[in-house]
């Protein structure tokens, strides 16, 4: 077996800045692309939800434009830090947009009337009840996104076991259609308005409140005020069109692109059914294409695509990517979640060939360790960016573990790596590693280096999990900014 520990990725930032931590790039810097035209500066904000949850939200909000001081008694500064405050004059560079008439308040009386309901209907209805409000504010036009405040006490995310009323939600690498997840089916409706929304719980304001879920929980786990404020504010400027940060370009690499392939269960659950997910280049930007059915084959009990439908999904994706950006990469770099079978291979390389592509590196990766983990002396768990080969098919990557910038492990279990088994590739498995974990950056929901997945995984899985609600004939969002 032979290991080795990447270097932890570096990013860039406004100013020509880089560094390997988001949130001080940021700090520093600024966003990636700080002074150019499509850079938000005044990001409109409508507010939808109940009265009490309207006001927390926007007063919160307006305080984050100042300093939120890092957590109390911090040992660890360099994970715990302050939030420089979202204004003109630092961090984003941008403000945050509020009035009156861009709020729509749910009645209390209504949504007590529909709380009492069964959660799967309950959840369908508040689903309904916000919907409304949220088609009336943007058919106005005057908003760039638009922030929900969920109802305390609806119950559809409380776990199964604290739950009568619930139903099993798959746990496999598909995403079940078994659940009925407010986030998920509001999204799904609100993807014709092309305005990006934002769900927000109470507890982000108020870490006090009870709610359905803070009273399941035997623990608190969330999180300091500072990181719920960098977390979200870098979600907010990228979906009102803003980019954080980019992966860092040597002038040698080819103009890349990472595709991530998952699949969902259809809301029958006759078929399964595949999506990709945001296509992205070194931005994060990109398209989010729906594909066409796949079926799990006899040998591995995996989904797989059949030789056309790969074809067209990578194709289609691929057009459609150039459609937004006016050229197609040099190099497309394809990241799935089941083994490749050679129907599929044939389907993406001839998707590739018919564009006049020629590199194409295709990965599958295991969620699972496989049985194989790795440890180090002493009593930290190994750094992160540790990688390793098995045998000449089977890889393993930490893209969680101890940060040496951190100087400790910001997690609450022993991590796993993450499995990789490539089936074409033409760079070595070891550039193809640090590229995944460099991926692993790139998640605009999080600003600490504890990701995963990859963004190209994790964005298919967000994306699946919408899309299995949206009905085959309604056309789906290419904006990943909907999904997230």
């Amino acid at each position: 077996m032979k290991a080795t520990v990447f270097d932890e990725p570096m990013l860039d930032f406004g100013h020509g800045g880089a560094h390997e931590d988001p949130r001080a790039g940021v700090t520093d810097y600024g966003p990636v692309d700080l002074g150019m035209p499509g850079a938000p500066t005044r990001i409109r904000v409508g507010l939808v939800g109940p009265a009490e949850g309207i006001s927390g939200a926007r007063g919160w909000l307006k305080r984050c434009r100042t300093l939120i001081e890092a957590k109390a008694n911090n040992r660890h500064p360099r994970l715990f830090r302050g939030f420089p405050g979202f204004n003109a004059d630092c961090s984003f560079r941008s403000e945050l947009v509020f009035d009156d008439t861009w709020t729509r308040a749910i009645s209390n009386r209504q949504l007590g009337r529909v709380l009492t309901k069964p959660v799967s209907l309950a959840t369908a209805e508040c689903v309904d009840l916000y919907h409304r409000e949220i088609a009336d504010l943007c058919e106005r036009g005057v908003v760039d996104l638009v922030i929900v405040a969920r109802p305390d006490d609806l119950q559809d995310d409380i776990p199964e076991t604290r739950r009568s009323t619930a139903t099993m939600v798959d746990t496999s690498t598909e995403v079940s259609s078994a659940h009925i997840d407010f986030h998920d089916l509001l999204k799904a409706y609100s993807l014709g308005w092309g305005i990006p929304l934002q769900v927000m719980r109470s507890t982000t304001w108020d870490p006090t409140r009870q709610t359905a879920k803070s009273r399941s929980r035997r623990s608190s786990s969330i999180q300091d005020e500072a990181t719920r404020a960098w977390n979200l504010h870098t979600a907010l400027y990228y979906k009102a069109g803003g980019v954080p940060w980019r992966l860092r370009r040597r002038s040698r690499d080819l103009d890349s692109l990472y595709v991530g392939v998952s699949f969902f269960h259809s809301t029958d659950r006759d078929e399964v059914h595949t999506s990709v997910a945001q296509v992205f280049d070194e931005r994060g930007e990109g398209v989010v294409v729906r594909g066409g059915p796949a079926a799990r084959k006899k040998p591995d009990r995996q989904p797989h695509l059949r030789r056309a439908d790969a074809d067209d999904l990578l194709g289609t994706a691929l057009d459609t990517y150039r459609r937004e950006h006016q050229h197609f990469p040099a190099r497309v770099v394809l990241h799935k979640t089941s083994e490749f079978d050679d129907e599929e291979m044939s389907g993406f390389e001839a998707a590739v060939d018919q564009r006049h592509i020629r590199h194409l590196e295709l990965l599958w990766i295991v969620e699972g360790s496989e049985g194989t983990r790795l440890f180090r002396n002493g009593v930290h768990p190994v750094l992160r960016g540790t990688f390793a080969t098995i045998t000449e098919r089977r890889h393993v990557l930490y893209t969680r573990g101890s940060v040496d910038l951190y100087q400790l492990y910001p997690g609450m279990y022993v991590p796993t790596p993450l499995g990789i088994r490539p089936a074409l590739t033409e760079n070595s498995i070891e550039a193809l590693a640090e590229e995944i974990l460099a991926l692993s950056k790139m998640n605009w929901n999080q600003s600490q280096l504890d990701g995963r997945l990859p963004i190209t995984l994790s964005a298919s899985r967000k994306v699946a999990r919408i899309l299995k609600n949206l009905p085959d004939e309604f056309p789906a969002s290419n904006r990943y900014a909907m999904y997230m």
